[in-house]
């Protein structure tokens, strides 16, 4: 029986692309309707931006000393709209990115991602990117209605794509996509571009990578190589 070819599921923000800047960018809109200058560093503050719209509300607020839930959820749909407007300003692809998800489908690989970032603006983000094409399926944070780190997305987009969780892998940068992985069962590959906020080698992943050029090697430790001709 031929082998199912391989799945690589790809995280979105801190995997593809740095997208803090975008990010700190709509949460400081939302200071600013309340009457506050802008509160969040783009450069100090890209961590807390990576895990997410209310993470830098929560962080900013607290800076205030205005961190409460109910601030959070009044400010967070301005965030996304803000957010929506301006998804490409500062976001960055990460080096050689493009050119590895090519070899990759190239290879005979299939691709996906698996995002917790709301369905629609990845879609829009990826458009945008001129790189959505390149990838078979895209599941949002909102797409089923649970998110990482339950595996469940982390497999709806590999059925989506046509391949089985038994040759399929995650590839990510923080402590839920690794926990994500583990729940799935499947090989966790974390990339470590110094935006984390953690100690990602302290996870313990199957592979660590410090650059796209390093991916199909790691591909290939975790028994996920490219289908024979």
């Amino acid at each position: 029986m031929t082998k199912k070819s391989p799945s690589v599921i790809f995280d979105l923000d801190g995997t593809l692309a740095d997208t803090s800047g975008d990010l700190i960018a709509a949460a400081n809109f939302c200071f600013k309707a309340i009457g506050h200058d802008a509160i969040l560093d783009m450069k100090n503050d890209v961590t807390t931006a990576l895990r997410g719209g209310r993470a830098m509300l929560r962080l900013g607020l607290s800076r205030i000393g205005q961190a409460n839930e109910e601030t959070v959820d009044q400010l967070y749909p301005i965030l996304l709209e803000a957010y929506s407007k301006a998804l490409t300003e500062y976001t960055t692809l990460f080096p050689a990115v493009r050119s590895c998800v090519g070899r990759l489908i190239q290879s005979g690989y299939k691709i996906g991602i698996c995002t917790n970032k709301p369905e629609a603006l990845a879609q829009k983000l990826m458009v945008d990117l001129k790189f959505r094409d390149e990838f078979g399926c895209l599941v949002g944070a909102d797409t089923l209605p649970v998110r990482k780190p339950d595996p469940q997305p982390f497999f709806e987009a590999v059925r989506r794509i046509g391949g089985v969780p038994e040759r399929a892998c995650l590839i990510g940068d923080s402590v839920t996509d690794h926990y994500t992985a583990r729940a799935a069962g499947v090989p966790s590959i974390l990339v470590d571009f110094g935006l984390a906020d953690c100690d990602i080698a302290a996870l313990e992943p199957d592979v660590l990578i410090t650059h796209y050029d390093q991916l199909e090697a790691a591909l290939a430790q975790v028994g996920l190589e490219p289908q024979s001709p």
